[in-house]
């Protein structure tokens, strides 16, 4: 049952050093511009100058859905939504075991009874980036754990602070919860049961984050008012992508006829044709000048900056910036960076709702592994090098890629090569023998020669040595001692 409470008027002075509460009375004025929580936009700090502002046709300071924030704020919701979460636990073996029985495991698998875990994390993160707050009501089983949560409107939500310091939500914007509850008004719910993601607050208000649009306001306005600039010249101006040139003073039937023979050939169903020119007609094409082209860069630096406030790589968008080797390499990048940061800063808060821990005893974890899906050769490359360092076994790469264990449990223990060892165990290593000398070189068997008689044997090599001087006997008085010659000398035998 939901305590009601008193709501307190308290306002905490802009630039104060301190967080005291100080009570202040209804509608104290304050300077503009005055941000609009529940409708968006400001209200400008001129708004008060005249007596009849709003009869005089101005309208509140609002910002037009832009292209590239839409880019920027999906790119983030989209890629968290990618990303299964997990409960994880420390255990004594200084590793870490999965959760499967906990209410957050059961969160992560089905938040509430009309969305996915996709379905939240994509919308909470969109909150998240698009107001800078996230608000979640909880609704608790008997056991008073966790059982659903229910994601609110940002813009229907807000903070109090009680005389006593105790934090309360006033929630909305939730038909179903409105529903279940019976009751339109807006919930004061204590902040136990309230799960509230925040960006970077502000100085007088540690209870209210505040989005990056804030920040590229500004190239968002300057963005808006050159492309609303540039629409209502283009609709308004009369270019036309050809014109017909000639040196010839036309009256206006001949104008005229010479325009209706133009389009004939070259609008509706006939575009595409080939005009015939006379009588000096030349065709003129229309280029983009010089101040449209300046024009196009200033949009395009101011895409960029928009870009840098989400801290979002421009490779992610689409709109530029150095290629990466592989999509391993753009993922790390933006992970190292503000990816990262997203993940954590919503695991952490998601974990405090739920009463764990913390990092590394007892927490979430959103795999970012999921976001390597399509790049197979990355993924499989970094397994084998984690399976050859002795980082992971072959199961453990297996269970990764979902697949089975290898049969036997042969695959359940790291394996490294023989030659890593510790430093300590090197010089227990015997040293490797000396390899065996080599076997002497057998002697070359020599055909005997045919048809040569012994008497005969010396004037043969005689006369051999000195007509080609490749082959020379020794005088020795038997003929195996005359082919006993080196490996290097040749032997001529007459056929």
């Amino acid at each position: 049952m939901i305590d009601i409470i008193t709501k307190p008027r308290v306002r905490v002075p802009a630039g104060s050093s301190s967080y005291s509460l100080v009570t202040k009375t209804e509608g104290q004025p304050t300077s503009g511009p005055w941000f609009l929580p529940i409708s968006g936009g400001w209200l400008p700090a001129q708004i008060g100058d005249t007596w009849n502002w709003w009869q005089r046709g101005f309208n509140l300071e609002t910002m037009t859905p832009s292209a590239l924030v839409e880019a920027c704020i999906s790119a983030y919701s989209q890629t968290v939504a990618m990303c299964p979460g997990d409960h994880w636990k420390s255990n004594s073996d200084n590793g870490r075991d999965r959760v499967t029985t906990s209410a957050l495991s059961r969160f992560l698998k089905r938040p509430n009874g009309y969305q996915t875990i996709s379905d939240f994390m994509l919308n909470a993160v969109r909150y998240l980036y698009s107001t800078g707050n996230t608000y979640a009501i909880a609704v608790r089983n008997s056991r008073f754990e966790i059982a659903e949560l229910h994601l609110m409107n940002s813009m229907a939500c807000n903070a109090y602070i009680a005389e006593t310091g105790e934090i309360f939500y006033s929630v909305g914007g939730n038909l179903i919860i409105e529903k279940m509850l019976d009751d339109d008004a807006p919930l004061l719910v204590p902040a136990r049961d309230v799960l509230h993601i925040r960006l970077h607050t502000r100085n007088w208000d540690p209870l209210r984050g505040e989005s990056p649009i804030v920040a590229a306001a500004r190239d968002i306005a300057s963005s808006d008012a050159m492309a609303a600039q540039q629409l209502a010249f283009y609709l308004n101006q009369a270019r036309p992508s050809t014109v017909l040139s000639t040196d010839m003073i036309l009256d206006s039937d001949q104008v005229a006829a010479l325009r209706d023979r133009w389009n004939e050939q070259s609008r509706g169903l006939a575009s595409g044709g080939t005009p015939i020119l006379t009588a000096g007609l030349k065709p003129l094409t229309m280029s983009v000048n010089a101040v449209d082209s300046q024009l196009a860069e200033v949009m395009k630096m101011n895409e960029q900056h928009i870009a840098l406030a989400f801290r979002i790589p421009l490779q992610i968008l689409g709109i530029g910036g150095t290629n990466f080797g592989s999509t391993e390499l753009l993922m790390q990048s933006w992970l190292a960076g503000a990816l990262g940061f997203c993940l954590n800063h919503v695991e952490e808060a998601i974990g405090k709702m739920f009463g764990l821990g913390g990092y590394p005893d007892d927490y979430a974890e959103f795999n970012t592994r999921a976001l390597l899906r399509s790049a197979e050769k990355d993924r499989m490359e970094s397994l084998v090098r984690a399976v050859q360092g002795g980082v992971k076994s072959p199961d453990e790469a297996r269970a990764e890629e979902n697949l089975p264990k290898v049969p036997g449990g042969f695959g359940e223990e790291p394996r490294v090569q023989q030659q890593v060892v510790p430093l300590s165990a090197a010089s227990a290593i015997p040293a490797a023998p000396a390899p065996p000398p080599a076997p002497p070189a057998a002697p070359v068997a020599v055909p005997k020669p045919k048809g040569i008689s012994n008497g005969n044997r010396l004037k043969f090599g005689a006369r051999v040595g000195s007509r080609r001087g490749q082959v020379i006997f020794e005088e020795e008085e038997t003929f195996e001692q005359h082919i006993r010659i080196n490996k290097s000398r040749r032997v001529i035998v007459p056929t």
